[in-house]
């Protein structure tokens, strides 16, 4: 494990790191617009959502590293204190690059990206038509982070109203094939959440798992089970019992392991813990519990 400090290493290479390690981000298209009404839009990838209520979100148009200047973006904000913040999909995401140029200050990125600008109704900036989603926000603070090339202005913002895609809205959740994400990494690389990329991890919200720390100390040194297998085990509310153990010693994958591997016990354990993975990846915890418990 390497160990770097910041400070011992150059800014643009502390830069990378930290774009390439903290990763995929989410990307902030801003729209604003300066004291004459002259229009900007960029994309900044230090960017979140930091509270429901009110709800909040947070980008930083960082200072320029090269000259340490700020971006028209943070000028505009101190000017007029509304931003809104589009949000970027797949279909777009060649043009929200082209919007990143540095164009000089008063050109207007919608006309050289090429994309729609749609008035906004509570905000003097426009939003994107093209994008799936957009927040008209009011900027209740701006926080520097520093002074020099490379520091973060954090920009504060409420969300005073969302336009959202009513095909990507169902049930009053986003449905995240549709909406067809992208996410910003390291140097020229970005990610795309679709396919395989979109998973689900049951929240432990309603139930109080027994913890990976309640997994008989062979299982967790497993050489077949993964961290991902002992979490899921460990998230089960309680263990089955043993007669629900000694009953599912009938089944018969189970039962064949039982007879096959009767006096080689390293064999015996392998081949219950693949067989409780196999029960793991079908979304049966309980039953790979049942598996794993064979062997005491």
């Amino acid at each position: 494990m390497k160990t770097i400090r910041p400070g011992d290493v150059p800014v643009p290479a502390m830069h990378q790191l930290l774009l390439g390690t903290v990763s995929p981000r989410p990307i902030a298209f801003a729209s604003t617009v300066d004291k004459d009404g002259n229009v900007n839009l960029s994309p900044f990838s230090f960017f979140n959502v930091f509270s429901a209520n009110p709800p909040i979100l947070v980008f930083s148009p960082s200072r320029r590293g090269t000259n340490n200047t700020t971006k028209d973006t943070y000028n505009n904000v101190l000017e007029v204190p509304e931003v809104t913040i589009n949000v970027v999909n797949y279909a777009m995401v060649q043009q929200m690059s082209l919007a990143s140029t540095e164009y000089p200050t008063g050109v207007n990125e919608f006309l050289k990206s090429g994309f729609t600008p749609v008035a906004s109704e509570l905000v003097k900036p426009p939003r994107v038509g093209e994008a799936p989603a957009a927040f008209e926000c009011k900027v209740i603070e701006v926080k520097p982070l520093g002074d020099k090339g490379g520091a973060g202005n954090l920009v504060i913002c409420e969300v005073l109203q969302v336009h959202v895609d009513e095909d990507l809205y169902i049930n009053g959740k986003i449905d995240p094939y549709k909406i067809d994400h992208v996410a910003r990494m390291g140097a020229n690389y970005y990610c795309r959440a679709q396919g395989d990329a979109i998973f689900e991890v049951a929240k432990p919200l309603t139930t109080l798992g027994v913890g990976v720390d309640a997994i008989p100390q062979s299982i967790r040194n497993s050489k077949v089970l993964t961290g991902n297998d002992l979490g899921i085990l460990g998230n089960v509310e309680k263990l089955p019992t043993d007669a629900e153990v000694e009953e599912f010693a009938s089944e018969p994958e189970v039962h064949a392991i039982l007879e096959d591997s009767e006096n080689e016990p390293d064999n015996l354990q392998e081949e219950l813990h693949k067989l409780a993975a196999k029960y793991i990846a079908d979304g049966n915890p309980v039953g790979a519990w049942k598996v794993l418990l064979q062997e005491y």
